[in-house]
C-alpha cells in the first residue's frame, strides 16, 4: 500500500511534461547546442546561396531562426551561417571560448531579428538557445588545444578552398539572369575577383549582380579575418616532456621497467606526462586532431595506476579530448576499463623472443639459418653493443646512416619507437650493425650496412625500436640482425626481447588454417589485400620466422563511434598520414625548439606499429 502526501500533485502529472519541464540533461546539452547551431548554420548559407530557397516553404521557418536577417541579405546570411558552422563544432566539444562566442552572437541575433523582420520567433529561439547556454555554462569549461601560428596559414587554404566552391555554387545559382554564356574560367575569375571586392567578368541582369559580389566579398572578408586572427592570437604550443619530467620516468622505469616492454618509449620527448598524486606511476601522451593517446601500460608502481589514470581523464576532460590508448597489456587493459568505464578491443600481438628458448637448429628455423649463413659468407660481419660502448664516431656514423636510410621524410613511429638514437642519456640502448668492406666503396658510412636499435626492457631485456639498411646492401639484412642479437643477448645480460608488433595476427593466423569460417576468411582476406599498402601480414610473417611467443595488446577507447577517429589520429601519430606544409615551404623551416605546454597541467602540484622503417622487412 502506497500512500502520498496531501497536498503534493506531482504524481498527477505524467511522466513525459516533467522531462519538458526539466529540460536536457546537462552532459547533453553541448551536443544538442552543437547541433542545433549547425542546421541553423546550414540553413542560414542555404538561404543566402540560392534564390528558390528564399522563396520556399522552408525558408519561411529559417527567417525566423538565429542568424537569418532575410532575403535581402544574403551576404550577412551567408556569413552568419558559416560563422554558425565553426562555431558549433567548439560547442560540441564543449569549448569555453565557443561558448563565450555563443553568449555574444546570438543576442546580437535576436536583436538583429527584433530590428530588421520584427521576429518575436527569432528572438525566442534565440533565447531559449541562449537560456540552456547560461543555465548549463559548467559543462563549456574545455581549454583550448595545442596551437600554433601555423594553424593560420591552414585556415586561409581551407577557407579559401571552401570560399572558392561555394563562390561557384553562388554563381551558378542564378542561371535565368546571367548574361551570355560565361564558361568555367570566367566563373573561376569571377569568384577571385569577387572575394578580393572585385567586380568580375560574369554580368547578371538586374541587382543580381549586386547580391552575388556582395556574397562573394562576405566570404573573402571572413577568410581574411579569421585567418588574421589565427595568425596574431598566442601560440599555445603542445606539452613536451621536460627534462624533470624525464628524470622522474627514469626513476620510474628503473623500479618497475621491467612489467612493460613498451615502457621506455615514454622518454619520447614529442610526448607529455601526467602523473599520480603519490608520484609513483604516469601516463605519457601525445595529442593527435583532438585524441588525447596514450601507449603501452602506465609507468611505475601498478598499486599507484589508478591515480596516473584518474588525472589522465581529468586532464582529457579539462580539454574535451577523445580519450585513447594504444597497444596497453592485457593487465593494462583491465585497470584501464576498470578504473574509467572505457572499452577494450583487441589490436594485434606483440612478438616476444625468449633468448634460452632461441636456437638455428632444426627444420622451422632452415629458411633463416640458410638466409644467415649465405650473407655471412657474402662477408658480412655483425656487432651487437650498447650505446655508451661506442665511440662518438661510430654514433655519428650511426645517426647519419638510420637518417640517410630512412626512405620517407617522416619519422615514423609511435607506441613502439624512441625517435633518437645515440643519444647520451640512453647509454643502455643496444646497437646492432652489420658490416662489410668493399673495393671502391664511396660510401659516406664506411663499411657500415645495416643497423638495428633496442631500448632496454627492465634489466634483462630489450625491445627492438628500428630497423634501418642500405638498399644497396644484400636481402636478409634484418634477418641477420636480429639473429646476431639474439646470440649476443647472454652477454649482455638480456632474457627476452620484444620484437615488432603484429597488427591483426590472430585473425590472420586463424584464417588461414583448415576448418576456418567464411566471415574469418573473408576478414582475413581483407587484411591481406589491405598489406598492399600497410604492412599487415609482412610484419606478421616477419615476425613468425623467429618462433616467438605472442602477447596480445589491445586498444582502449571511449565508444564504437570514436575509433574512426582514433585510427586516423594513431595514423598520424605513427607517421602513416601527414598533414604538414608542402616540402618546398617545409624545407625552409628550421627545428623548431621544444617547449613546454603554455597551460597548466591537472597533473601539476593507432593502430599501434613498429617504430622501425619496416619497408625493409619486404627486401628481405
Amino acid at each position: 500500500m502506497s500512500s502520498r502526501i496531501d497536498g503534493d500533485k506531482s504524481g498527477q502529472v505524467p511522466s513525459g511534461v516533467r522531462r519538458i519541464f526539466r529540460g536536457p540533461r546537462p552532459e547533453s546539452v553541448p551536443a544538442l547546442v552543437g547541433t542545433a547551431v549547425t542546421v541553423v548554420g546550414l540553413l542560414d548559407v542555404a538561404a543566402g546561396v540560392f534564390p528558390r530557397f528564399r522563396h520556399s516553404r522552408i525558408h519561411a521557418l529559417t527567417e525566423v531562426l538565429p542568424g537569418s536577417l532575410g532575403p535581402f541579405a544574403a551576404a550577412l546570411s551567408i556569413s552568419a551561417g558559416v560563422l554558425l558552422l565553426l562555431l558549433a563544432h567548439g560547442l560540441k566539444r564543449r569549448k569555453r571560448r565557443a561558448w563565450r562566442a555563443a553568449v555574444v552572437l546570438l543576442p546580437a541575433g535576436a536583436v538583429a531579428q527584433f530590428t530588421y523582420r520584427h521576429s518575436v520567433i527569432g528572438v525566442v529561439i534565440a533565447a531559449l538557445l541562449l537560456a540552456l547556454l547560461v543555465r548549463h555554462h559548467g559543462e563549456f569549461k574545455a581549454l583550448p588545444d595545442p596551437r600554433s601560428r601555423w594553424k593560420a596559414l591552414a585556415n586561409f587554404v581551407l577557407m579559401s578552398a571552401g570560399s572558392i566552391g561555394l563562390g561557384l555554387v553562388i554563381v551558378n545559382s542564378h542561371p535565368g539572369r546571367v548574361v551570355g554564356h560565361p564558361g568555367i574560367y570566367e566563373q573561376i575569375t569571377h569568384v577571385v575577383y569577387g572575394l578580393f571586392g572585385f567586380e568580375g567578368p560574369v554580368d547578371y541582369a538586374g541587382r543580381v549582380s549586386w547580391t552575388v559580389g556582395y556574397s562573394l566579398g562576405a566570404l573573402g572578408l571572413l577568410t581574411a579575418l579569421t585567418t588574421i586572427y589565427l595568425a596574431l592570437r598566442p601560440e599555445h604550443p603542445a606539452a613536451r616532456l621536460t627534462a624533470d619530467d624525464e628524470a622522474k620516468l627514469r626513476e620510474l622505469l628503473a623500479k618497475h621497467g621491467a612489467r612493460d616492454s613498451l615502457g621506455h618509449f615514454a622518454l619520447r620527448r614529442d610526448k607529455a606526462v601526467v602523473f599520480s598524486p603519490s608520484g609513483k606511476a604516469a601516463v605519457t601522451y601525445r595529442v593527435v586532431s583532438g585524441v588525447m593517446l596514450a601507449s603501452g601500460d602506465p609507468i611505475g608502481d601498478v598499486e599507484a595506476w589508478p591515480g596516473a589514470i584518474e588525472r589522465f581523464m581529468a586532464e582529457a576532460k579539462a580539454h574535451s579530448w577523445t580519450p585513447a590508448v594504444m597497444g596497453c597489456s592485457e593487465t593494462g587493459g583491465e585497470v584501464w576499463t576498470r578504473e574509467t568505464g572505457l572499452d577494450a578491443l583487441e589490436l594485434g600481438d606483440e612478438a616476444i623472443v625468449d633468448v634460452k628458448d632461441f636456437s638455428l637448429t632444426g627444420r622451422p628455423m632452415r629458411n633463416v639459418r640458410q638466409m644467415v649463413k649465405r650473407i655471412e659468407r657474402n662477408g658480412y660481419t655483425t656487432k651487437v653493443r650498447r650505446v655508451a660502448d661506442l665511440t662518438e664516431e661510430e654514433l655519428e656514423q650511426v645517426r647519419g646512416a638510420a637518417e640517410a636510410w630512412r626512405g620517407t621524410d617522416t619519422e615514423r613511429g609511435f607506441s613502439m619507437a624512441l625517435g633518437r638514437v645515440g643519444d647520451p642519456d640512453d647509454g643502455d640502448c643496444i646497437i646492432a650493425t652489420a658490416h662489410r668492406t668493399e673495393e671502391g666503396d664511396t660510401s659516406p658510412f664506411g663499411d657500415l650496412k645495416a643497423i638495428q636499435h633496442f631500448v632496454p626492457w627492465g634489466k634483462d631485456g630489450m625491445s627492438l625500436e628500428l630497423m634501418r639498411r642500405d638498399r644497396a646492401a644484400d636481402p636478409g639484412m634484418n634477418e641477420l640482425l636480429i639473429v646476431a642479437s639474439l646470440e649476443a643477448a647472454p652477454g649482455l645480460g638480456i632474457e627476452h626481447v620484444s620484437l615488432n608488433f603484429a597488427m591483426f595476427r590472430s585473425a590472420l593466423a586463424r584464417g588461414e588454417k583448415i576448418g576456418a569460417g567464411p566471415v574469418l576468411r573473408a576478414w582475413r582476406s581483407l587484411l591481406v589485400f589491405l598489406s598492399r599498402w600497410f604492412q599487415i601480414e609482412s610484419l606478421y610473417k616477419f615476425n613468425a620466422k623467429f618462433r616467438p611467443r605472442w602477447e596480445p595488446r589491445f586498444v582502449v577507447f571511449r565508444t564504437t563511434r570514436d575509433l574512426p577517429r582514433i585510427g586516423f589520429a594513431a595514423m598520424q601519430a605513427e607517421g602513416f598520414v601527414t598533414l604538414a606544409l608542402p616540402r618546398l615551404f617545409a624545407s625552409r623551416r628550421g627545428p623548431k625548439p621544444a617547449r613546454t605546454c603554455a597551460h597548466t597541467h591537472l597533473s601539476t602540484a593507432v593502430p599501434a606499429q613498429a617504430a622501425a622503417e619496416q619497408r625493409e622487412v619486404r627486401a628481405a
